[in-house]
């Protein structure tokens, strides 16, 4: 919701009524991922999507039954093959639909969703009864949850996440029936994740420029004043002029952070990527030849770094695409981000067979040899 949030809070300033249909569950080639949305308010007037065109028609007359009844509603679309004209999704994957109306009972708790900037927030619907409860670290806002719903949604908060849960609400009963459940969709909204660059250099300003377009909150680090400027880096969010070690070792990093480290030179990479590569962030990349690299390995080790923390390290940075302006090797790098953070083989699609959009896997651990010739050998 919060992709819409801004025409949303128009709606809102205006006192309008309003159904918002929320993809809670998908399967296949989905066309959008879950906690997608669209809405309709009271006049007919219709905002975001949920299928790209599929299936809209029937979700907007959806939203249209729930603002009649006021009440919540369910239901599943997939593949039609058997009438030309059937609702279905042409791609041929399924995805399931919740829609709820907002009006004065739940406005405030949907709104405080809305208009939260910079701060964890989620939203909370029961599935069955449409209550809805805005949540943040330390407060509630809106319908009363179990204290075990609230604790599983914080939980999900707290890890980013967004997804339907079933939780068992109460003791079971007497009879040895069990316990009473709620379902309920989790829509969490967190800050956008960071990408620390390390060396202002003009690869670095390709890669916050792309870091902007996937999303992250782009910061440029580099001891030199005079290289490190807001004019030369006009795509960052900030631009540090610090050692970055030292800055990162107290900047504000976690599990969604990218480090990005271009500078290439010894003095800065091997006290940097000390620190770097102890903190639990899922990206770490240097820039550099493969020269380099078995250098860096060698100073890294001798100042103590232990095998497993040099596994860590993605070097030389990026994918082989074959690029050499700094436009294309931020494409490179790009894509080794987003492989790495979502499972990907980096392999073409059309060399391989199965779904295209999985679950992030888990990285095979690479064991880095200790010595840079066997380094070489087995690359």
């Amino acid at each position: 919701m919060r992709d819409i949030a801004a025409q949303l809070l128009e709606w809102h300033a205006a006192g309008k009524d309003y159904a918002v249909a929320s993809i809670i569950g998908i399967g296949g080639s989905a066309p959008r991922p879950i906690g997608a949305a669209l809405a309709v308010d009271a006049d007919g007037t219709v905002i975001g999507s949920i299928s790209g065109g599929c299936v809209e028609g029937a979700v907007y007359e959806l939203c249209r039954e729930s603002l009649r009844t006021g009440e919540p509603l369910r239901e599943t679309f997939g593949y039609s093959d058997t009438d030309a004209f059937a609702v279905g999704l042409t791609c041929g994957g399924t995805i399931q639909v919740f829609v709820q109306s907002v009006t004065e009972s739940n406005r405030d708790a949907v709104e405080k969703v809305l208009r939260a900037e910079g701060e964890a927030v989620a939203m909370v619907r029961d599935l069955d009864s449409g209550a809805v409860m805005a949540l943040g670290t330390w407060w509630t806002s809106g319908a009363e949850f179990d204290e075990r719903v609230v604790a599983e949604a914080r939980a999900m908060l707290d890890a980013g996440t967004t997804a339907v849960r079933t939780i068992g609400c109460g003791d079971a009963l007497p009879d040895g029936q069990p316990a009473a459940e709620v379902t309920v969709f989790v829509e969490s909204h967190v800050p956008p994740p960071r990408m620390i660059v390390f060396g202002a250099i003009d690869f670095a300003a390709a890669v916050a420029g792309i870091g902007k377009f996937l999303g992250y909150h782009v910061t440029v680090c580099d001891a030199r004043e005079v290289f490190a400027t807001r004019a030369r880096f006009p795509d960052a969010d900030e631009v540090v002029v610090e050692w970055p070690n030292k800055y990162l070792a107290r900047t504000r990093v976690d599990a969604r952070t990218v480090l990005c480290v271009l500078t290439h030179d010894a003095k800065f990479d091997v006290p940097l990527l000390e620190v770097a590569l102890r903190l639990p962030v899922a990206f770490v990349g240097a820039m550099g030849s493969r020269r380099t690299h078995e250098d860096r390995l060698q100073r890294l080790r001798a100042v103590g770094m232990t095998n497993a923390e040099l596994a860590r390290l993605k070097s030389p940075i990026g994918l082989d695409l074959g690029g050499r302006t700094p436009q294309e090797t931020a494409v490179s790098i790009a894509a080794e981000i987003v492989a790495v953070r979502r499972g990907g083989t980096g392999m073409p699609l059309g060399t391989y067979g199965g779904p295209i959009h999985r679950d992030a896997i888990a990285v095979p651990e690479v064991t880095v040899p200790d010595s840079p010739d066997a380094l070489r050998l087995t690359a």
